[in-house]
Parts: C-alpha cells; sequence; structure tokens
C-alpha cells in the first residue's frame, strides 16, 4: 500500500519522536466534523467511500490534523478485526482493503498525508484557521457482516494539541455498516453489458 508521508518504521520514530513531541504546542484547538458519510449497506466485493470533512474553526492553526479510524483498537490496521483465536498465527483479519494511493483530499488525484508510526492514525499536517481539508478513503469490502467503523479527531499526533468540539468533548463518530455476501442482481443489457439491476419486464 503505497501512501505518502508514510512513517512506518519504528527506528525512525524512537529517533525522532521525542524532539516532536517537545515541539507540539499544548492546547485546545477547535475544530467542527462538516462531513461524515459512509454507507451503512454495502456488498461484499463492492467499493464505496469513506468521507471525513473537519473545519478548524478556532483562531491558531492546528499543528497536525490527525484522524484516528479503526474497527477494533487491538487490530493492526484501520480496517482490521482481531479474531480471539489462539491457534492462528495471524489474528487480524481486513473487513475493508484500503485502495492504492488513498486517502486523497477531495477532487485530488494524488494521497494526501497518509499512515504513521501510531496505530491506526492518518496525519494530514498543518490547518489553518477558517480552512477545511475533506478526506476520502476508497475501501472495497472484503468480509461479510455488521461492523462499527470508528473515527476520532486530533489536532497533532502526541497528546499535546488537542482537538475540540464546541462542547469541549473529543471529535468522534461511529458508522454502523452491514455488508452483505448476497451476489448482485446483474442481467446483460441490449448492448450486451453486464449491469446491475433485474431485467425490465417484456411488453408495452
Amino acid at each position: 500500500m503505497a501512501l505518502a508521508v508514510a512513517v512506518t518504521s519504528t527506528a525512525l520514530a524512537a529517533c525522532g519522536g521525542s524532539r516532536q513531541n517537545e515541539d507540539e504546542p499544548e492546547g485546545k484547538f477547535p475544530v467542527e466534523v462538516t462531513t461524515a458519510k459512509f454507507p451503512n449497506r454495502q456488498r461484499l466485493g463492492a467499493t464505496e467511500e469513506l468521507k471525513l470533512a473537519v473545519k478548524n474553526v478556532g483562531d491558531q492553526t492546528i499543528p497536525n490534523l490527525a484522524i484516528n479510524i479503526f474497527i477494533d483498537e487491538g487490530a493492526d490496521g484501520s480496517f482490521s478485526i482481531r479474531l480471539d483465536q489462539p491457534d492462528l498465527a495471524k489474528p487480524d483479519r481486513p473487513v475493508w482493503i484500503l485502495e492504492n494511493g488513498f486517502p486523497r483530499l477531495k477532487g485530488k488525484k494524488t494521497p494526501a498525508g497518509g499512515e504513521t508510526a501510531q496505530t491506526n492514525t492518518f496525519a494530514f499536517g498543518a490547518l489553518p484557521p477558517d480552512q477545511e481539508k475533506k478526506v476520502v478513503w476508497r475501501l472495497t469490502a472484503v468480509r461479510g457482516g455488521t461492523y462499527q467503523l470508528n473515527y476520532r479527531i486530533s489536532a497533532g499526533l502526541f497528546g499535546k494539541a488537542q482537538a475540540v468540539t464546541d462542547e469541549e468533548t473529543i471529535p468522534s463518530g461511529t458508522f454502523v455498516v452491514t455488508i452483505s455476501t448476497k451476489p448482485p442482481d446483474t442481467r446483460v443489457n441490449e448492448k450486451g453489458e453486464v449491469v446491475t439491476g433485474k431485467a425490465r419486464p417484456l411488453g408495452p
């Protein structure tokens, strides 16, 4: 999975993490989640978009807009679950696969931000006052069932800069999504193309 600004090396995090922690300003940064969309009914093998938009409604620049996404906080991967079976060599199983080159800012064709050394967190850089970042993840469902996909917004990666709502709470939310394993209804249209949807009845 190729993502820009991906920080996956433990050694790199250990080397620069302490200094970055010191540099992160301490305080509360008001934000508003202006968009939070993800279809609650999906189908195995289908691709959908998770859309989150965050606006800086305060008067200071947010040091580093970060979005933590998870189904299971103990799983390795934002879109995976951890199976409680001791005989499994790899207990983490994906529910969705993130398409290469995502997440992206809405309308852009290149990745924006990326995964960090912190588990299941994507960072998108500074966000000036009254500015908004609209982020899109493109996901393909690979496991049927009903899941809760959660998100939390932060103003930094080290806990000193905190994003807050106007009620002084952590901006967060949950999507409850059911992924069906039933094959879609398909038909061949008059052009010989396979399309979704039942055939139209014959006659006038």
